[in-house]
């Protein structure tokens, strides 16, 4: 595609943008009487109009129906995640069965990791990325001690080569190679938070699988971001928030992925909960633990409906849209975005620098301006730009395809432009 920066060119985009209309259907902040230039939908999504709708049916349900709204709502409150569910097997890649949404994101990768970091004296090693979110390297690190084991010895990190700030794919699986006679998993984020690197997780599962080792992934970043092909990849199990890209709320309901072929294996350990067992005969209250055999076995407790009732609000948007047709707009925007600071920092003589990859990475910026760049960041935002600061020196950038514009970004260039 080719760009110009320029306000005609943005609006035509736009014209013939299909998804065009999906930004109407999202609250979009103002500041100054004006709408934001919002470019945070990598921490926190925006609000879809049709939000409190789904939330206020639930609370009219409750209000009228008490404690057989579990039964008699309409949307029963008993089975409610399996009303996620095929919006989200769409949304990674998966069969319904492999998927279930439960928890927060660190909930769920403790849960999963009970079950697929099995150390022995051999093998006990964990391959994660380096710079990795921080939650994620506190559940490791937390884990492998559990198991009686130095996170010196058995975390293994994987860095950028010295001067540069992504991972080379041959690295990762190098390092894999060199540890595969100790390594127990390998576990890391699908994109790199702070780079917006996308890591090529099919190629790491099957490494991983090679040396013997589990393979799961992080998607906080990925999940309604980028394509994903969880049951195709065969990777053993993921976990994901829906705050970010899936628009949920503050704090909502995780999700969880583990792969169809571990659904039977019983000899799997895991911290069992009520949610988890037969449905059939769950209120039996039987003392027996009988898993069902899909990944809701993982499941410890039942629904919380008004938080899944707003995720549901956007998976339904997401269905209508289609992973397919956000993923070409957002290739398309965040090009857009690229080529826009790329501009500026030539005609302006700056020395700042993208250190997002052009190729492998979803609906990000990082965009490195050093320490001094935080009067940058804070004067983007008295301008009306909502982006992300990282310590040490990158403000994030995100155009989200459902909400953002070309005109969002050409604004955006035109603010950037004018900072002295």
């Amino acid at each position: 595609m080719h760009f110009e920066f320029s306000k005609n060119f943005a609006e035509i985009s736009d014209k013939s943008d299909p998804l065009a209309s999906f930004r109407n259907e999202f609250y979009i902040p103002e500041k100054n009487g004006k709408q934001v230039i919002y470019f945070t939908g990598n921490s926190l999504g925006l609000q879809p109009k049709n939000t409190e709708k789904y939330i206020l049916q639930e609370l009219d349900d409750w209000k009228a129906l008490g404690v057989e709204g579990h039964v008699h709502a309409r949307r029963p409150w008993m089975p409610y995640h399996e009303f996620l569910t095929p919006y989200m097997a769409e949304i990674v890649g998966a069969k319904n069965e492999e998927v279930v949404m439960m928890n927060q994101l660190t909930v769920n990768l403790h849960l999963l990791l009970v079950s697929f970091y099995k150390p022995t004296k051999k093998k006990f090693k964990i391959i994660t990325e380096g710079k990795s979110f921080p939650s994620d390297r506190y559940a490791l690190e937390s884990q492998i001690k559990f198991h009686g084991f130095d996170p010196k010895d058995a975390l293994i990190e994987i860095f950028p080569d010295e001067g540069e700030y992504i991972i080379r794919h041959g690295k990762i699986l190098q390092t894999i190679e060199t540890h595969k006679n100790e390594l127990a998993l390998v576990m890391m984020g699908g994109v790199n938070y702070y780079t917006g690197q996308v890591f090529n997780m099919k190629e790491i599962t099957v490494a991983a699988h090679r040396a013997g080792a589990y393979c799961g992934f992080d998607l906080a970043h990925a999940a309604g971001n980028i394509p994903l092909f969880l049951n195709e990849w065969e990777v053993d199990f993921a976990c994901w928030c829906s705050y970010k890209y899936l628009n949920s709320g503050p704090g909502s309901v995780a999700g969880a992925f583990v792969h169809e072929k571990h659904h039977r294996n019983f000899v799997l350990p895991l911290f069992a909960g009520w949610w988890g067992t037969n449905k059939s005969t769950r209120f039996q209250m039987l003392p027996q633990f009988d898993p069902i055999p899909t990944a809701e076995r993982w499941q410890l407790s039942n629904a919380p409906i008004f938080s899944m009732a707003a995720c549901l609000a956007s998976l339904e948007i997401f269905h209508r849209a289609g992973m397919k047709n956000l993923f070409e707009k957002s290739t398309k925007l965040t090009g857009y975005l690229e080529y826009v600071i790329n501009y500026v920092i030539k005609e302006k003589n700056k020395s700042w620098q993208i250190i997002t990859p052009s190729e492998n990475r979803g609906c990000q910026i990082s965009l490195l301006v050093g320490e001094k760049g935080k009067d940058l960041f804070e004067y983007l935002e008295k301008n009306g730009v909502m982006a992300d600061w990282r310590e040490p020196g990158v403000i994030r950038l995100a155009p989200v395809p459902l909400y953002n514009s070309f005109s969002d970004i050409f604004r955006f260039g035109e603010i950037l432009m004018d900072y002295k």
